[in-house]
């Protein structure tokens, strides 16, 4: 790949990303109120290595030593793959967000009058914000091309999977039935797979 045309498009994935985040901040605005929230502690478990993984990313390669070494050839379809795949999930994360009104919380969260959304991105996955992040990261991964993110992936991954479990005890206890049978009926993270 020519140097200059892709330093020029690198920017394109971390545009994207600080896009998403200007939304992911602004766009909290009329929120349902919190009756039950998770302790700074059960926040930690999954933030602490989301936290690593995004420094996988933003870390200059040179201090991730071996981590920085390239795991596929880079070429302008993997760069290209890599951007479509952060815009598709950063996108779908967006639009589960909307689907999910009032009762999205940035942490795992019980509302008043908390409904159980089941339909637009939740039909057949239950954390598609969740779906539409690992999809984001692997993209971004691909993009980069290096080992270490390939590890943020796998980070990401476990910390989406420690929170969604922590979520899905709560919505058990809060809907009953209604969400036992809605785990039967969809898939937790990713269609076909887990």
């Amino acid at each position: 790949m020519n140097l200059l045309p892709r330093t020029m498009l690198q920017e394109w994935i971390p545009l994207m990303w600080l896009v998403w985040l200007l939304y992911w901040r602004l766009g909290a605005g009329h929120l349902k109120a919190v009756t039950r929230r998770e302790s700074r502690l059960q926040r930690a478990s999954y933030r602490i290595p989301l936290v690593l993984a995004a420094l996988l990313f933003l870390l200059p390669g040179r201090v991730c030593g071996v981590l920085s070494t390239v795991f596929i050839a880079r070429s302008w379809a993997s760069f290209g793959i890599g951007v479509t795949l952060v815009a598709l999930g950063l996108g779908y994360t967006v639009q589960a967000r909307r689907h999910l009104g009032a009762n999205w919380s940035g942490t795992i969260t019980l509302k008043q009058e908390h409904s159980l959304v089941r339909s637009g991105p939740y039909r057949r996955v239950r954390h598609p914000i969740y779906t539409g992040l690992l999809l984001a990261i692997a993209g971004s991964a691909l993009a980069l091309a290096e080992w270490r993110g390939v590890l943020a992936v796998l980070l990401a991954a476990v910390a989406l999977i420690i929170k969604l479990r922590r979520e899905e005890c709560w919505m058990l206890e809060r809907f009953g039935n209604d969400y036992a049978e809605y785990r039967k009926a969809s898939w937790a993270l990713l269609p076909g797979v887990y």
